[in-house]
């Protein structure tokens, strides 16, 4: 009877055994109507020869075999790569709520406690977090920050012109005074303040965990967030050090103004109008770290570029200084006033942008709903790269892309060779695509 009911019962449990291989074979397979790309084996997908470092290479060397958007698997994931300017306006613009959300970030979550603008989607907290920021860059709150500009631009060049080998601390010093004295009302005279210090070791590792390919894919193969790993250690410090220079600050601002010192910078107001702006005490103090970061660290890393691009092409450097030799003469600085008369700085600057993005591959989008784009399914919660070197560094775009020449961009407006249909370029590029930009 038993053998009986074992005999009955084998074929199934064969068949049994033979769908879950196939299952768990078939994980890692690119599923048919996904853009093309590398070659996936099972289980892994294309997780075996992902990048670790300088994704924006890799990425950009697999766009030049599989195209302007193409598909990677990791695991059962999908991730779309965008290296074309076609796609992003049709796409990313063209249907920016399909695409406006954010991909789950389980380290970046961990830290913030999913507060932080980089990474949350278009939610209520997106929402109350965008509603604030724009209060600040708005027209004439931004010309009110000029003085501040001007003043922390002198000191830049003093620094600069005594002491010139320090050039990338001068840089680091001058963009995160700039950004505090806005925010905090709070200034740091030199690169070793407090305040200083502490955002460039917090905002160093917080870079760290955000960088692609640097930790285990927690994100698209869960499990591994139960082993043991040294992302876990990472994030605790980060949180605790983000903590501590955020809410230190937003706690003195809090404290000015219960006392009537305030200072007029732009925190005190975000306090002030809390129940406005839909902001609790922590989604608050996030506000103000992302700020910081966005105000100092993407403004230090231009300059930074700049200058060295400038030290290896002396002519071009040769070219900007005859033009404000020439426009202003040599008795005063530029003013924002004077910009409109400098095209070769204004080509230097496009080019530098272009040359040397500042975020090569943008934060990462993720697709709302799915959408068939050209053939090709762009499922819903596909993670979304879009690859801003990739486009800047197009040899069928831009003549010699890896030579810096702002001349480019006094010969057309996009800086791409004559004849390029550069219809679906636009002078923000280099700042992000969709709804949620960056």
């Amino acid at each position: 009877m038993v053998v009986s009911a074992l005999s009955s019962f084998w074929p199934y449990a064969v068949a049994l055994f033979v769908w879950a291989v196939v299952k768990v074979i078939r994980i890692g397979h690119r599923e048919s109507g996904l853009p093309p790309g590398p070659p996936t084996v099972p289980v892994l997908g294309n997780l075996n020869i992902f990048p670790t470092e300088n994704v924006h290479y890799k990425f950009t060397q697999w766009a030049r075999v599989y195209g302007g958007i193409y598909s990677l698997k990791v695991g059962p994931s999908t991730l779309i790569v965008i290296t074309s300017p076609v796609v992003v306006k049709e796409l990313m613009d063209g249907r920016s709520t399909s695409t406006s959300d954010r991909p789950p970030h389980y380290m970046g979550t961990l830290i913030t406690g999913g507060l932080s603008i980089v990474l949350v989607g278009n939610s209520k907290v997106w929402r109350a977090l965008r509603r604030a920021t724009h209060a600040m860059l708005a027209t004439q709150p931004s010309l009110e920050h000029l003085v501040i500009q001007k003043a922390e631009a002198a000191q830049l060049m003093y620094d600069i012109l005594r002491s010139p080998e320090a050039f990338f601390t001068h840089i680091r010093r001058y963009s995160n005074s700039v950004i505090l004295s806005v925010l905090y009302g709070k200034r740091c005279p030199r690169h070793e303040s407090p305040e200083a210090k502490a955002f460039y070791t917090v905002n160093r590792l917080w870079n760290h965990a955000l960088e692609p390919g640097a930790h285990p894919p927690l994100d698209l193969l869960p499990c591994l967030r139960y082993l043991p790993g040294s992302w876990k250690d990472l994030c605790k410090q980060v949180r605790t050090l983000q903590c501590q220079l955020y809410f230190g600050l937003l706690d003195e601002c809090q404290t000015r103004l219960q006392r009537g010192q305030e200072t007029g910078c732009f925190m005190e107001s975000v306090l002030q109008n809390q129940k406005f702006f839909g902001m609790d005490r922590e989604l608050t103090g996030y506000l103000g770290g992302a700020l910081i970061e966005g105000g100092s660290d993407t403004t230090s890393s231009f300059l930074h570029s700049l200058i060295l691009t400038l030290m290896a092409f002396p002519d071009v450097q040769r070219k900007a200084q005859e033009e404000i030799d020439r426009v202003l003469g040599d008795q005063r600085i530029p003013t924002l006033d004077d910009f409109a008369s400098l095209s070769y700085i204004q080509a230097v600057i496009k080019e530098t942008h272009r040359f040397r993005p500042v975020a090569p591959l943008a934060i990462p989008h993720a697709m709302t709903v799915t959408e068939t784009y050209h053939g090709y399914t762009i499922p819903k919660g596909a993670t979304v790269f879009v690859n801003t070197w990739g486009m800047f560094h197009d040899p069928d775009a831009f003549e010699k892309p890896e030579v810096f020449d702002p001349g480019r961009y006094l010969i057309t407006e996009h800086g791409t060779k004559p004849g390029v249909d550069d219809s679906c370029y636009r002078s923000t590029l280099a700042f992000g695509s969709g709804r949620v930009g960056f």
